[in-house]
């Protein structure tokens, strides 16, 4: 999979990044603090021990997916890596569940239409419907109209289902696009993104970001409202 310069995180293969924590008591009072533990540089058949502190301890959002949506350049994977990393969650890039013919499309500087966005939502409904991570979820997907959102309710199962919008203006976004290199989505596809852009709208369950502040500030304003 191809990131975009500024990027952060460890990924596996899968797009899949989990981490988890631990927390720490003094027994001088009654403070804790958070440590963050990137679960990618652990072994791979490590196990939780018993007397570990349950990560619900920190952060009670079980079984709630996020979707960071919003139109290329927006930094989905950059916030999303970044939030599953200060929750101990899961981030996943919708980008790698592109059919080969999307990406091509793509590629060759052509905008896709609904029908080649259908299968790709699908796809994105089935893994987050299977997700067996850390949670809470954050996944990188444009979802650009309100019918794709809707698909997304209507498929994924045994998850709540958020909206995140990395809101940005066309020439900011433009700007990120033409510092993007190793991309299939080409920067003269902005417009045709934001064409196709839908805000969230009255009876949507989310809330829009404005993108103009650091992906630190960016995170903290998100967590304070979820």
């Amino acid at each position: 999979m191809n990131r975009s310069p500024g990027d952060s995180g460890n990924n596996d293969e899968d797009g899949t990044i989990e981490c988890s924590f631990s927390l720490k008591k003094s027994k001088k009072d009654c403070r804790i603090s958070l440590e963050v533990i990137d679960m990618n540089k652990k072994e791979k058949n490590s196990t939780c021990d018993q007397k570990q502190t349950p990560r619900s301890s920190y952060f009670t959002l079980n079984k709630n997916t996020y979707i960071l949506m919003g139109v290329c350049g927006c930094g989905k994977s950059t916030i999303g890596a970044l939030l599953a990393i200060k929750t101990q969650g899961t981030f996943m890039d919708g980008d790698i569940f592109h059919s080969e013919k999307n990406v091509r499309k793509m590629s060759s500087g052509m905008p896709l239409n609904d029908k080649d966005r259908e299968d790709w939502l699908n796809a994105i409904s089935e893994s987050i419907t299977s997700h067996a991570g850390a949670w809470p979820l954050f996944f990188g997907c444009s979802a650009l109209k309100r019918q794709y959102r809707e698909l997304l309710n209507s498929k994924i199962k045994g998850s709540n289902i958020h909206f995140i919008h990395l809101k940005g203006n066309r020439k900011l976004i433009s700007e990120r696009m033409q510092e993007r290199e190793g991309h299939f989505m080409k920067s003269q596809m902005v417009e045709s993104q934001f064409k196709d852009l839908e805000d969230l709208e009255e009876g949507e369950k989310g809330f829009s970001v404005l993108i103009n502040n650091s992906p630190e500030q960016i995170c903290r304003e998100i967590i304070a409202h979820i």
